[in-house]
């Protein structure tokens, strides 16, 4: 990890920031001082090695891999800007170096009967479906918790995260392993999040993040000269996140169901069954046995881990929708999405539905 700096200025009007609302964040109890001990010292870990991404691509004593890699991520970040209509600011213009494949770890949890989430709620951030761990060790032990309490629960690493525009976000070398145009998607999905953001409403912002990332990435290869992504990649991708919200859709009429609990879990392990076949059918008939997504469907499957399915992908076709209501015009999209975010929560999915629809 590169040693702490001030960041040209910006380490004090930060902390003028943060610490009010870590002092916010300890009056919910003794209990989470632990919890909320660690989202400050690891939000602050980032915040004093940022490093502006222009020195570090000037610097001949870096790795030239890495300076090629942030070169090109500037001009991604550039597009977002001028293009995109994301914000433009010093976000993704700083880097930070932290020695880990994952910045946070999330972890989800759910009744063993239920789909909806376990929600855990911040200050700024409102209400979410998760609770992240700047060590995996800590999310290890919190999961482990959750399941002796009969919690279904799954860990997913983040490569990175928004803070909303509370601060300048760095570019994170865990952002970095998947090559520049993985960076580039990051980079549009959490500008998305700055440029609009619902407390309370995990679904609508992260649909809308992952719909801005997906067309964004579109017109960054169009911009560039590049073809499409091949058409198979997207195909598989599609119709493997539809199974898994198909099979969501049957779990939730099945735990409506009056049943005993012991034929509910029997119920619940057979949809998951059917998941695998349904996955192993569509991999060997249309996809030429492609095996992508194998040791995903093989790890023990349950409710949490369709979590982040349902979240980040359950309103991406009606954002498509509204895109094309307004002939792909991005500037009246985000008014027509703040509109949307602005309308009573049930009225807002009843609105998303009739899009999707």
């Amino acid at each position: 990890m590169n040693r702490p700096r001030s960041s040209h200025g910006l380490l004090d009007p930060v902390l003028r920031l943060w610490f009010p609302a870590l002092m916010l964040l300890l009056l919910n109890g003794c209990s989470s001082l632990g919890y909320y001990s660690q989202l400050a010292s690891g939000q602050m870990q980032l915040l004093r090695a940022r490093t502006p991404v222009a020195e570090v691509v000037a610097d001949p004593s870096r790795d030239p891999a890495l300076r090629a890699h942030l070169a090109q991520s500037q001009q991604a970040r550039d597009f977002a800007s001028q293009h995109l209509h994301l914000p433009d600011n010093r976000s993704y213009r700083l880097y930070v170096d932290i020695g880990r494949p994952y910045v946070v770890w999330n972890v989800f949890a759910t009744a063993e009967f239920s789909l909806s989430p376990q929600t855990h709620c911040f200050p700024i951030a409102g209400c979410v479906a998760y609770r992240g761990y700047y060590s995996q060790g800590a999310a290890r032990g919190a999961a482990a918790l959750q399941q002796q309490q009969g919690m279904d629960v799954a860990i997913g690493g983040v490569e990175a995260y928004s803070t909303l525009g509370w601060f300048d976000d760095p570019i994170i070398s865990s952002m970095l392993h998947w090559g520049d145009e993985r960076l580039a998607t990051l980079i549009f999905h959490e500008l998305a999040h700055q440029r609009f953001y619902v407390q309370d409403d995990t679904e609508f912002n992260e649909s809308f993040a992952t719909f801005v990332e997906q067309e964004g990435t579109r017109q960054w290869r169009a911009y560039r000269g590049l073809p499409p992504l091949e058409d198979a990649e997207t195909r598989q991708r599609d119709q493997f996140i539809q199974l898994l919200l198909d099979t969501r859709k049957r779990l939730a009429q099945l735990y409506a169901l009056p049943l005993p609990a012991e034929q509910m879990r029997q119920r619940k392990a057979a949809q998951f069954e059917r998941l695998r076949r349904d996955y192993r059918q569509l991999r060997d008939s249309q996809w030429a046995g492609n095996k992508r997504y194998d040791a995903w469907i093989n790890l023990p499957l349950n409710n949490a881990r369709l979590l982040p399915f349902g979240l980040y992908d359950q309103w991406v076709p009606a954002f498509a929708a509204l895109f094309r209501q307004v002939n792909g015009d991005w500037p009246a999209f985000f008014s027509e999405v703040e509109k949307l975010g602005r309308l009573p929560a049930q009225q807002r999915k009843l609105a998303l539905a009739r899009l999707e629809a």
